[in-house]
């Protein structure tokens, strides 16, 4: 279990496991104690709560999402393991007490048109230039001092950082 030592930016060495299995129990050990064991788990004082599921917390949806990325094949998505975004799961706590040592961290909120569920939603995003790192928050709307953990993923695809661009120039006044 070297890995629940690695801090940031060092990335988790993920390939040395035989199986999935043995990976995937790591990368839930350093979620349990970075996120949902984690009493004090905020950003700028506000609470952060995984991504409820028809009224409840799911923490292992919230663990999918945070280690693997959604694809499509044969017109039905589903999500598949992703290394780069498991590999920085220990990165979420250190950018949510705002202590990487990173200088060019943006974080800022926008609204953006939810194609789903077609409405308007407002996300913040937490995006680290130098490690091209982004997590996204959604503010709750009714209580005000709390946000969902949506995701966390390095922008490893070329438009990435373009994308990241384009949402920063439409970012609102204030950090929601």
């Amino acid at each position: 279990m070297f890995n629940l030592t690695k801090k940031y930016p060092e990335l988790l060495d993920l390939a040395h496991y035989s199986n999935d299995r043995q990976r995937n129990e790591v990368l839930k050990a350093i979620y349990e104690r970075d996120i949902e064991d984690n009493l004090s788990f905020k950003f700028r004082g506000k609470r952060i709560y995984p991504i409820k599921d028809d009224g409840v917390f799911e923490m292992a949806r919230e663990l999918m999402h945070l280690t693997c990325k959604e694809i499509e094949e044969e017109g039905m998505k589903h999500r598949v393991f992703d290394s780069h975004r498991s590999r920085r799961l220990h990165w979420i706590k250190p950018h949510m007490e705002e202590i990487t040592g990173e200088n060019d961290v943006e974080v800022f909120s926008i609204i953006e048109r939810n194609q789903k569920n077609r409405m308007d939603i407002t996300r913040t995003y937490i995006y680290n230039k130098p490690q091209k790192y982004v997590i996204v928050l959604e503010p709750q709307v009714r209580c005000g001092n709390a946000y969902y953990l949506l995701t966390a993923y390095y922008l490893d695809e070329n438009y990435g950082e373009k994308l990241m661009k384009k949402k920063l120039k439409k970012r609102l006044q204030e950090v929601l």
